[in-house]
C-alpha cells in the first residue's frame, strides 16, 4: 500500500517530462510552492500509513488545501508587497524534513531492529 503514491508521484512526474508545455515565468514561483505544498502531504500521508493513521478524506483535503492556501498566500502577498512566499517555503520545508525524518526512524525501528533481534 505504501507504493501507490509513490507509484502516483512517478506517473505524474513522466507524463510531465512528456507534455511539451512550458509554465509562464510569472506562474513558476507559484507552481513550485503548489509542487512543495503537494509533496509535503504526500509524505505526510507516507507517514500516517507508516503509523497505521492514514484516512483517504484527510490526505485529499490536506493534498488541496495545503497547496491552494499557499498560493493564495503567496499571490495576497505578492499583491501586498510581502515576501510570503519565502515563509511558506520554509513552513513546508521545515514540515517535510520532518515527515522524512519520522518516515526513516519508523523504518529504522521496524526493518534493521527487527532484522538485528533474529
Amino acid at each position: 500500500m505504501l507504493l501507490v503514491p509513490l507509484f502516483g508521484v512517478g506517473l505524474g512526474v513522466g507524463i510531465g517530462l512528456l507534455l511539451p508545455w512550458e509554465i509562464p515565468i510569472t506562474y513558476k514561483s507559484y507552481t513550485a510552492l503548489a509542487i512543495l505544498a503537494t509533496v509535503d502531504a504526500i509524505f505526510g500521508g507516507m507517514r500516517a500509513q507508516l503509523e497505521e493513521n492514514f484516512i483517504f478524506s484527510k490526505f485529499m483535503v490536506s493534498f488541496f488545501a495545503n497547496a491552494i492556501l499557499a498560493v493564495a498566500l503567496a499571490y495576497f502577498g505578492n499583491i501586498l508587497g510581502i515576501d510570503i512566499y519565502m515563509g511558506a517555503v520554509v513552513a513546508f520545508s521545515i514540515r517535510l524534513f520532518n515527515n522524512l525524518s519520522l518516515i526513516r526512524e519508523f523504518l529504522i525501528i521496524r526493518y534493521w531492529r527487527r532484522g538485528s533481534q533474529k
